[in-house]
């Protein structure tokens, strides 16, 4: 280039563009990578802080970002799934995952002869990168494989915006005007605020080091100027967290204010020590021309240093939070009284692993409680109480509730982009969380049944009450194995509900046969006959809602979605006959009253 132009601005943004998107193509591919990986990683954290320190570093490095991480964490705090003293640790290794990013891009400032150390130069490799990465997502057909190659392409993409900034920024070293401004950076409070500002601005620290790193190879950059915008880099990295904490409780409002806390105290005290160190020591470093590789330095060293001394002293940090942010909001939860109001939070959509796995987590809620609230009506039956009843109603609102906004943050979720696996995972819940409601109409059905012959007083005779029981055990088990089925992704498990419930089909028959002999022998009133078959039509629907999910947890398990298909397959199927015959015999009903 001939000099500073119009034209190298235009060079400078369309690379900071291109910077910005590879990094959202490389992180989101990672991310994508990762499935459920990193959920699983987050449900690992212990009490241990040490533990929460690695798990914060290693999902930084995944996806790349450690303002994602932070929000991330504004997200499973205001959802209640993590308490907001589990974030502290998670925090400062996220500062210190944050680093890896530096350590790619000082390649770029590599300069030697060597023909092998050329080739660690991203202008030099990263093309070859991109070509393989083009060819995976085009050939492979397997979805990891695609994942892989797009973050080969994300990584290339990034190089070329961090090739095409330096080469803008390349001509300033020649121009008298920017050597001017660039003595304002002499002045280290400037230089913090310069670097918090840039930083807030694109909302990304890695974005900004990255043009910080470009910068210094005009050689007009000096270790005095870098130290101090590096540090105004970690408060500007805030920002992302900050706005992301506008709506949530105090708890998740507690963690963007830990973030800020954490990184404006380390800057204060490290900018405290900067000063002093420079006022009464002549350090020649100081002076001395800056290069990507020693911004990269400087950059870990600063978030090490920083998370070794106020590491210690996480539990008084966590006492300064609370005490600049009061009075935190507890919600209520269905079956001890008390309902979390607060369900999936939006911000979780960023990281779609993470959002699928707590929606896992809701629908085994959802399964479990409807599960137990057929349970708790058949209960009602030999001891019917207020009480109990009440709970069934409280219970059935919940399900509702888990229907209505688990169903809608699926539809969300599913727009994102997924792996292969995790669309199986929605499609899953999505088709089972119907059933589980229903489950939860059922039980409600029965709590009103049970209600009528308390209130009525009424009582079946000694042969109906023997067939009920034949017919209740048999619907707690396969109540028991769908659910199962479901929270395990057992298939072995989902294949034993549908012989199970073809029996069930054939006893209520039966049932139903000997309820109008009884009627027709004068044994049965018609007010006591019409509850039975209320019973029993309640008991028929929660068997074919157990089918229904068992058939999902079968199909989806291979990518596939048809019910009558599999059905037809199974019915016809040796294992199924034998199956059958198992349960035939397990659930024979007594002999009838002649």
């Amino acid at each position: 280039m001939n000099g500073f132009s119009i034209f190298s601005i235009i060079s400078l943004i369309g690379g900071l563009a291109f910077f910005l998107f590879g990094m959202h193509v490389m992180s989101t591919s990672l991310e994508k990578m990762a499935g459920g990986k990193l959920e699983l990683l987050l449900k690992k954290m212990t009490a241990k802080p040490i533990m929460g320190l690695a798990l914060g570093a290693t999902i930084t490095m995944a996806i790349q970002s450690s303002s994602a991480t932070t929000v991330m964490l504004v997200g499973l705090v205001n959802s209640g799934i993590m308490a907001f003293s589990q974030t502290i640790s998670v925090i400062f290794g996220a500062n210190i995952g944050t680093t890896m990013t530096s350590w790619l891009l000082s390649l770029s400032g590599i300069e030697s002869e060597n023909i092998l150390m050329q080739l660690l130069k991203p202008e030099n490799f990263s093309p070859l990168i991109a070509f393989v990465g083009i060819i995976m997502i085009m050939v492979c057909k397997g979805d990891r494989k695609k994942s892989i190659g797009s973050v080969l392409v994300g990584f290339a993409i990034l190089m070329s915006g961090m090739d095409l900034m330096k080469n803008a920024i390349s001509p300033l070293s020649e121009l008298d005007a920017f050597k001017e401004m660039m003595v304002g950076f002499d002045n280290p409070l400037i230089g913090v605020l310069v670097g918090a500002f840039i930083t807030a601005l694109i909302q990304s620290s890695s974005a900004s080091v990255g043009i910080l790193q470009a910068l210094s190879l005009t050689g007009l950059v000096s270790y005095g100027m870098a130290i101090p915008i590096v540090m105004g880099q970690n408060i500007g990295t805030c920002i992302t967290s900050v706005i992301s904490s506008f709506g949530v409780n105090k708890n998740a409002k507690r963690v963007a204010v830990l973030h800020v806390t954490i990184n404006t105290v380390g800057t204060i005290i490290c900018m405290v020590i900067f000063l002093l160190v420079k006022a009464l020591v002549n350090v020649e470093l100081l002076e001395a021309t800056v290069s990507p590789i020693s911004i990269a330095v400087i950059h870990t060293v600063f978030n090490v240093a920083l998370t070794l001394f106020l590491f210690p002293f996480s539990k008084l940090l966590e006492k300064l939070v609370v005490l600049l942010v009061p009075n935190g909001e507890n919600g209520q939860d269905g079956k001890g009284g008390a309902v979390k109001e607060l369900f999936l939070d939006p911000r979780l959509l960023a990281t779609p692993s993470i959002a699928l796995g707590e929606c896992e987590h809701k629908s085994v809620e959802m399964a479990t409680l409807s599960k137990q609230s057929i349970f708790d009506a058949i209960a009602l039956f030999q001891n019917f109480t207020e009480k109990e009843a009440s709970q069934i109603r409280l219970d059935e609102d919940v399900i509702d509730r888990y229907e209505d906004k688990l169903g809608s943050y699926l539809v969300q979720l599913s727009g994102r982009d997924l792996s292969a696996e995790d669309t199986n995972r929605i499609a899953k819940i999505l088709h089972s969380i119907g059933d589980f409601e229903r489950l939860g109409d059922h039980a409600l059905n029965l709590m009103f049944a049970a209600k009528e012959i308390a209130e009525k007083k009424m009582k079946f005779s000694t042969h109906a009450l023997a067939e009920l029981e034949i017919l209740t055990l048999a619907l707690s088990e396969i109540l028991t194995n769908a659910v199962g089925a479901f929270i395990s992704g057992d298939t072995m498990m989902a294949k034993r509900v549908e012989p199970l419930e073809q029996v069930i089909d054939d006893l209520l028959e039966t049932v139903k046969l000997h309820h109008v002999q009884r009627l027709q022998g004068g044994r049965c009133t018609i007010e006591l006959g019409f509850v039975l078959a209320d019973i029993m039509t309640n008991y028929e629907r929660i068997s074919d809602h157990c089918s229904n999910i068992a058939v999902c947890v079968i199909e989806t398990s291979h990518s596939s979605f048809d019910t009558h298909k599999y059905l037809n397959k199974a019915k016809n199927g040796e294992n199924f006959e034998k199956e059958f015959m198992m349960y035939k015999e397990k659930y024979a009903l007594p002999e009838h009253e002649s």
